[in-house]
């Protein structure tokens, strides 16, 4: 019996849900191939611009909040790319160009060619910076 975690369908881990960074960090540890080091460069960028961020995996994606159970933003895996959650993603300057079926959630889907890191941290401070969306 293997002690990895399961992935679910698209290859996203399955991790139990838990509050802080010990699961957001098991979540990252078994995210599989070029997304693993990109999901810690996510999970980075986060806590240097947001310093003391709240972290929780749920429904097996890290969540990120300015207070515990106030999230801004979420990660979660597919095949061939991450998915960014923006929960107010319409309020931002410039949008994230992923729609959603919520009027605010806006999206940003990143592949193996990479991100701009600075409208990243741009979207992550201004995310944080807005009332956060409460799960």
């Amino acid at each position: 019996m293997s002690d990895q975690p399961k992935l679910l369908s698209g290859g996203n881990p399955q991790i139990p849900k838990g509050y802080g960074d010990e699961p957001v960090q098991a979540w990252i540890d078994a995210t599989p191939g070029w997304k693993q080091p990109l999901a810690r460069r996510l999970d980075q960028l986060i806590v240097e611009v947001v310093p003391g961020v709240a972290k929780a995996v749920k429904w097996n994606s890290p969540f990120y909040g300015t207070v515990p159970g106030e999230w801004f933003v979420s990660l979660h895996g597919y095949a061939k790319y991450v998915k960014v959650a923006f929960f107010r993603g319409a309020a931002l300057e410039p949008m994230p160009p992923g729609a959603s079926k919520q009027a605010e959630v806006r999206y940003l889907d990143i592949r193996e060619e990479g991100f701009d890191e600075d409208q990243f941290g741009d979207w992550i401070k201004q995310a944080a910076e807005l009332p956060g969306l409460r799960m």
